[in-house]
């Protein structure tokens, strides 16, 4: 699986936006974009990306949640790139077509990924899990937790401790560089802070 930051070092504020290819960039490969972001620079990326002979650019979108930083393009994208299907946890943004249920999984590139429902941010945000690489895309879900100040809602808690539970040897943030060491120690003492909040 691929992974590229198409708005890695974007002049306007918005969330990164991950374009996900297959390592063989096959027909089966679903090629995904996770958050499209509110800097259309990146539809110029998308044009001259490797993604695939004879295949749609993308076919899929889907948004960790709808605030307006991860989600402003995705009729533009959608208009722009024959209508890619779009996944959310939350019908609320315009052009969502699928809803994400916690514990759906979906193929994305060449890899199948877990769907978890962590509200916390917002009540429809969603990580994406690949157990095959051990890789967690969070938007913009809590997971570094360095002290025990703020409160956070049970269900949250619920989710870090189902997280925590997981392998995991990357993980790439809505926002910021992805986090690619230690990420498990680093997940546990947050879901320990979390606990010591309460």
């Amino acid at each position: 699986m691929n992974i590229v930051n198409l708005n890695e070092n974007s002049a306007v504020y918005t969330s990164n936006t991950y374009l996900l290819t297959g390592e063989w960039k096959t027909m089966d490969d679903v090629n995904t974009i996770i958050d499209v972001g509110r800097d259309a620079q990146i539809i110029g990326k998308i044009n001259k990306a490797a993604t695939g002979v004879g295949k749609q650019r993308i076919d899929q979108i889907i948004l960790t949640h709808n605030h307006y930083d991860h989600a402003t393009l995705t009729l533009q994208i959608k208009k722009r790139f024959f209508n890619p299907v779009v996944y959310a946890f939350s019908a609320t943004t315009e052009g969502v077509d699928r809803i994400l249920k916690n514990g759906d999984t979906l193929r994305i590139a060449d890899r199948m990924f877990e769907i978890i429902h962590t509200p916390g941010h917002s009540s429809d945000s969603i990580c994406l899990y690949c157990p095959q690489d051990e890789v967690l895309f969070a938007g913009d879900t809590p997971l570094v937790i360095q002290s025990s100040d703020s409160t956070y809602e049970p269900e949250f808690i619920a989710a870090l401790k189902y997280i925590v539970s997981k392998k995991i040897k990357s993980i790439y943030f809505g926002h910021g560089p992805p986090l690619l060491e230690r990420c498990e120690e680093t997940l546990l003492l947050s879901y320990r802070n979390s606990l010591d909040s309460i």
